[in-house]
């Protein structure tokens, strides 16, 4: 059984910044890409920032130049750096895995609040 545990998330005033962390059950080489999710009161869960087996990121416009995604192989873990946070970035982050085109998992979710 796959699990994906998220860490980091937080109460940071607007223009602060967080760390999240996901660490995966399995090695990470068991999924075609990895990728954190967010879902804020009310709202659809979004794609925050995504990356690939082989290393290949694509980032949500609304966090283009803030946000960055990276993964450590050795340690099966995924981090999602977020900086210069506002307001609107409040939501539930999720950490999800693609093992294939249909089966995915995810984590269980960690509180980001921007709030000053």
């Amino acid at each position: 059984q796959v699990q994906l545990v998220e860490s980091g998330g937080g109460l940071v005033q607007p223009g602060g910044s967080l760390r999240l962390s996901c660490v995966a059950s399995v090695r990470l080489f068991s999924f075609i890409a990895m990728g954190w999710y967010r879902q804020a009161p009310g709202k659809q869960r979004e794609l925050v920032a995504r990356i690939t087996s082989g290393g290949t990121t694509n980032v949500a416009d609304s966090v283009k130049g803030r946000f960055i995604i990276s993964r450590d192989n050795r340690n099966n873990t995924v981090d999602l750096q977020m900086n210069n946070l506002k307001p609107e970035d409040t939501a539930v982050y999720y950490c999800n895995a693609e093992q294939n085109v249909v089966i995915t998992f995810w984590g269980q979710g960690t509180q980001v609040t921007v709030s000053s």
